[in-house]
């Protein structure tokens, strides 16, 4: 998926979605945000921004 726009909205309601519609799948980045987003929700979305904006 390459609409950035759409991942930005979605990292701000479903970190972890957002992550899995830019990487394309399942991987290390994905479980790192679901970590990070019960932890807190902020760090979830602050790495959920970092990946879909890098």
């Amino acid at each position: 998926m390459d609409n950035k726009v759409i991942q930005v909205i979605l990292c701000f309601f479903i970190p972890p979605l957002a992550v899995y519609l830019k990487k394309g799948g399942i991987d290390n980045d994905f479980w790192i945000n679901v970590v990070l987003t019960l932890l807190g929700g902020l760090p979830g979305l602050l790495h959920g921004l970092y990946v879909v904006l890098k």
